[in-house]
């Protein structure tokens, strides 16, 4: 079970963090986890230039190393980008040194300067948080799309990420093998209602 939006009282727990933008405009930021993955990084990139998207990738360190060639079309399409680790690490199951050498090592295959952030599954130790807040944002999400479930249909994807969506939410999808299905099913219609309300998506900024 997951909620498809993160609740106040959750929010209040980590103050620290950032769960959405706070904009009275109609911005969106777009999130996705995992990447790069071949054919659906790609297919994403191609869906988002088709209504002038830009969103954030949360790159996992390994994945870029394995597959240079699609992560430098993501930063040529004006994506922003973010560490994810490099070995898609749960915080709350990995022993604090382990886990910082391991954003550290993402951090330099992206070879890069970003601050975000973003902890795989959600899953961070305050102790290592303490840490990582020192020179990078932690970035959550107040829209979760559920994109990775195999037990919501593309139509509720769909559905519940239109529904808690707001002025200045960060959603997250993720361009990975296990969430395609529901992913690029969801991703284009979710851009289209969007558009239509007048909305435009940004990607956070960097630095």
């Amino acid at each position: 079970m997951f909620l498809h939006h993160s609740p106040f009282w959750l929010k209040a727990f980590f103050p620290g963090f950032t769960w959405h933008i706070p904009t009275k405009e109609k911005a969106i930021f777009l999130t996705f986890d995992d990447g790069p993955i071949p054919d659906i990084t790609e297919n994403v990139l191609e869906i988002l230039a088709g209504y002038d998207a830009k969103a954030t990738f949360f790159s996992i360190g390994d994945n870029v190393r394995k597959h240079p060639d699609i992560f430098e079309m993501v930063k040529n399409g004006g994506h922003s980008i973010g560490n994810h680790t490099f070995n898609h690490m749960n915080g709350w199951k990995t022993e604090d040194a382990v886990y910082l050498e391991n954003i550290r090592q993402c951090q330099d295959q992206l070879k890069l300067e970003t601050r975000l952030f973003r902890p795989p599954y959600g899953r961070i130790k305050k102790s290592q948080s303490k840490v990582v807040l020192r020179d990078k944002q932690i970035i959550m999400w107040d829209v979760l799309s559920g994109d990775f479930s195999a037990e919501i249909s593309p139509e509720i994807c769909l559905k519940k990420s239109i529904q808690h969506t707001r002025p200045g939410s960060i959603i997250l999808f993720h361009d990975s093998i296990k969430a395609s299905k529901n992913m690029l099913y969801a991703l284009p219609r979710y851009l289209e209602t969007f558009t239509e309300r007048g909305y435009r998506f940004e990607a956070l900024k960097m630095l």
